[in-house]
């Protein structure tokens, strides 16, 4: 748009500014709330300046733009809780993610620490859900190795996180459901 063109828009935006504003006023039921209106809707016009035809008429088109912006917000505001005092925000508390992640890698190196052939039956075993049977033909030793070996990974895990049961995961879904898959403390 050419600088000429935008003075033309921009004094036409101006002359209907009190019609716009009486317009907003009867929509909106507040002045507050009519200025806004009448602000958002001349953003809007000036950003979308491309799409008025020329020779077309200026008020209907902003009266259709401060319309649909007032039934968007409406619609909007519906969907809204008001909440001064906080009071549904603080039932809406979660956990912050950050931890579960810190505690996820702290539970994946202490897994590692783990002597290979025990990490590797309490993966086979919990993680990955084969019976001691087919982790033991697996690994080509006897079904009682595997046994003792996810026992002895389960212990040592166990001592390495400082746990005396899987309950101590209970406040962290996220990591209690990634330590149950090895399932330990059983």
């Amino acid at each position: 748009m050419n600088e000429k063109a935008r003075l033309s828009l921009k004094s036409k935006l101006l002359a209907e500014l009190p019609s716009l504003r009486a317009f907003a006023l009867s929509l909106a039921g507040s002045s507050d709330g009519a200025d806004d209106l009448v602000q958002d809707t001349l953003m809007k016009a000036w950003a979308n300046a491309s799409s008025f035809a020329e020779g077309t008429n200026m008020r209907a088109w902003l009266f259709t733009i401060m319309r649909n912006t007032f039934f968007s917000k409406y619609r909007k505001s519906r969907r809204e809780v008001q909440d001064v005092d906080g009071e549904a925000a603080a039932r809406l508390v979660a956990m912050p993610d950050q931890l579960a992640h810190l505690d996820l890698a702290d539970f994946r190196a202490r897994l590692e620490r783990l002597p290979a052939d025990q990490r590797e039956a309490l993966i086979l075993i919990g993680a990955s859900g084969f019976s001691y049977e087919e982790a033991a033909e697996i690994c080509g030793c006897a079904v009682g190795t595997i046994k003792s070996r996810v026992n002895r990974a389960r212990r040592r895990l166990m001592d390495l996180l400082a746990l005396s049961s899987i309950d101590d995961f209970a406040a962290d879904p996220e990591l209690t459901d990634s330590v149950a898959a090895v399932r330990f403390g059983e």
